[in-house]
């Protein structure tokens, strides 16, 4: 058990990995708050139902960029945040953020009927559905906890609500799959729910504690916003023209899930009758054969959808990266300016 633990430690300590380069320094300058995120992360999984930490543990200690908390701390610290009361508000209002997207992820799954995440077989195909859902209800709860011990109301407000709008993002997603009909903006709409809110949410709580200008909180959630938004359609992008390592699931699980997502979205309005009809019979119908993955895909860059999707991600991108403009020059802006070119460029 104990070399168990250790390796679940060592795993969450090192997150990255060699093609996340373009993250190093901002990784690098928040490292202490991070390693205290960590241990934060491994205490609050704890649990006398031995079940608990086995399901959340084989998604936590699988990986991932950690991004979210990062961004935590990394916007506290832009704001010269200065933990006065001892309460670790910055380490614990990022590890709640981690809590709240692993318990997505956990949620996404069951929903999405997904076999594999970062690489590994999917906690819903280990432990089923029921424990997923339960063991991310577990991790919410928990994360609510660590934001009450902050003390920061304005802080557990935008958490609070980041949630909802969460939920609602994943219903909104839910309404639309199968659904060719779906607009640019209800896609859009979409993903500044399900994905864009968390990461707005989680830059934005760091000024707050910090006791910065509204303008400022402003700033920091639009970085957030536009950050997130050109991530989700990378991986949109991802998911027709990246590898399994790139996206931590299958290649192509959107299209077999059904998913509606920009590319689909353009090339269903720039397609004559025959690819039309295609899209109707696997999307809509779900009626996919062998070789419909690889059509899928010529019919994309045809179209060249795939291309606009990430130009679509690169605009975004500049948003995020104009929305910092009101924070003075330094290492920190500068490593936050770096994470959007990251989030671009994992399409190339």
């Amino acid at each position: 058990m104990e070399s168990r633990i250790l390796g679940i430690a060592a795993t969450i300590e090192n997150p990255t990995k060699p093609d996340d380069a373009g993250l190093n320094d901002l990784v690098a300058l928040v490292a202490d708050g991070m390693s205290r995120v960590n241990s934060t992360i491994l205490s609050r999984t704890g649990s006398d139902v031995a079940m608990i930490p086995e399901v959340a543990n084989h998604l936590i200690a699988s990986g991932g960029k950690r991004l979210r908390p990062i961004l935590t701390l990394a916007c506290a610290k832009l704001c010269d945040y200065v933990d006065a009361g001892g309460r670790g508000g910055d380490v614990k209002l990022a590890a709640s953020v981690e809590f709240m997207h692993t318990a997505t992820l956990l949620h996404d799954d069951v929903v999405d009927e997904s076999d594999m995440r970062r690489g590994r077989v999917a906690a819903r195909i280990k432990w089923g559905n029921e424990a997923s859902v339960l063991v991310g209800d577990f991790l919410l709860g928990q994360a609510f906890r660590m934001m009450v011990e902050v003390g920061s109301l304005r802080a557990l407000d935008i958490l609070s609500a980041a949630a909802t709008v969460i939920a609602e993002g994943e219903v909104m997603q839910l309404s639309a799959a199968k659904n060719l009909e779906t607009d640019e903006n209800a896609y859009l709409a979409v993903i500044r729910g399900k994905t864009a809110e968390l990461f707005a949410a989680a830059c934005e709580v760091g000024p707050v504690i910090a006791g910065r200008s509204e303008e400022e909180q402003a700033a920091a959630r639009s970085y957030g916003m536009n950050l997130g938004i050109a991530f989700q359609l990378i991986d949109d992008a991802l998911d027709y023209g990246g590898t399994s390592a790139d996206l931590g699931k299958n290649v192509g699980d959107d299209f077999r899930e059904g998913k509606i997502t920009l590319p689909i979205v353009l090339a269903y309005r720039r397609g004559n009758d025959e690819d039309r009809a295609f899209w109707r019979r696997t999307l809509q119908r779900g009626e996919i054969r062998e070789d419909d993955l690889a059509t899928a895909l010529a019919i994309l860059r045809r179209h060249g959808t795939l291309e606009e999707t990430v130009a679509r991600a690169r605009h975004y991108g500049e948003q995020a990266r104009a929305a910092l403009g009101i924070f003075p020059e330094g290492p920190v802006k500068s490593a936050l300016l770096d994470a959007v070119e990251f989030c671009v460029a994992r399409a190339h």
